[in-house]
């Protein structure tokens, strides 16, 4: 009895491994997608936050709970240990499906699947930098130290291929066609260590990103790469080329709509003053000007109108004196008073 449970529990773990591996990783093994990858999106990478620092360049991950590829992507994170490197996951077409292969921190890079991701993954190992001493040294050609103050650095002209045509983001049948060399077969069977809870946070926080969804994006997503895990907003961030407007480029637009308002204010006034020589009785109603935009072009026939009805009001206004008119009237009795007399 003792026997068979010491040979049951071997294959126990061994059913587990592919579950206790996707917990670790946060991406599962065992994805079979029948659906190739998108292209990998160009983009430039965020400058270097601090010593100690290795770049961990994007992927497309297939979410299926939304049964889309998301982009998770690329940033900045610290080795889990000094020494250690960052093989990056790729896809691999088997048999007319797409087999995720996880990445993996080693001392050694191995293989993944000839797959350009660029900034020093150019489809085999790295060329951004190199460990020594406990310190990492940083490719000037290669890695983008910004402003940070680095003293271990160096310069290796590396062919980077990042802008091109066919950037196929999987090995396999109709995408890139590498297989593993010796070297990269036993890098594989060294002691490897899982992405770090900072690339699971960047994973996770990406899924729940609508933006980063490849049917959204078009494979262009709005945040291709992050100064540090899990920070998707600020200075630093990068978009891909060609990518959709960010939501907030369209306040600006609304900002312009408004801009009619200044028309009544710069344009309006203007012909009312002009106007106001001509016509006396204008002043006295400023506002029409400016509740009828198109009065301008009309006031040439309104002339003779306006000046009819400021017309009566003097009248009016005079009517009071003329009054005296009727009293000459009584000059002419005293004449026909003497007529009478005369007779």
């Amino acid at each position: 009895m003792q026997k068979s449970w010491r040979l049951l529990v071997p294959a126990v773990v061994l059913l587990l491994l592919p579950l206790i591996s996707s917990a670790q990783f946060g991406i599962s093994l065992s994805v079979n997608v029948n659906v190739a990858p998108p292209e990998l999106p160009v983009y430039e990478e965020p400058p270097l936050p601090a010593v100690g620092y290795i770049f961990v360049p994007g992927y497309w991950f297939w979410d299926t709970d939304a049964s889309d590829y998301v982009w998770i992507p690329g940033t900045w994170v610290q080795a889990p240990q000094p020494g250690y490197l960052w093989t990056p996951g790729y896809w691999g077409s088997e048999g007319g499906a797409y087999l995720w292969h996880a990445g993996y921190w080693g001392p050694t890079i191995g293989f993944y699947g000839g797959v350009n991701y660029g900034f020093g993954y150019t489809g085999g190992g790295y060329e951004g930098g190199y460990w020594q001493g406990g310190q990492f040294f940083y490719n000037r050609a290669v890695v983008n130290i910004g402003t940070t103050n680095v003293t271990n650095v160096y310069v290796k002209n590396v062919t980077v291929n990042n802008v091109t045509v066919n950037r196929v983001s999987f090995n396999g049948p109709g995408g890139v066609q590498a297989r593993p060399t010796e070297a990269q077969l036993a890098a594989e069977k060294e002691h490897h260590l899982p992405p770090s809870s900072e690339q699971a946070k960047q994973a996770e926080t990406a899924r729940g990103n609508p933006d980063l969804r490849a049917k959204a994006n078009g494979g262009h997503p709005t945040i291709a790469a992050t100064p540090k895990p899990a920070v998707f907003k600020g200075a630093g961030v990068v978009q891909a080329r060609g990518a959709p407007a960010h939501p907030a480029a369209e306040h600006p637009a609304a900002a312009e709509h408004t801009a009619p308002v200044e028309h009544p204010a710069a344009t309006r006034p203007e012909p009312a003053h002009a106007a106001a020589p001509a016509h006396p009785a204008a002043p006295v109603h400023p506002a029409a000007p400016a509740a009828h935009p198109a009065a301008p072009a009309e006031e040439p026939r309104r002339p003779p109108a306006e000046a009819v009805h400021p017309a009566p009001a003097p009248v009016e206004r005079r009517a009071p004196p003329a009054k005296p008119a009727p009293e000459p009237k009584p000059a002419p009795r005293p004449e026909e008073h003497p007529e009478p007399r005369g007779a």
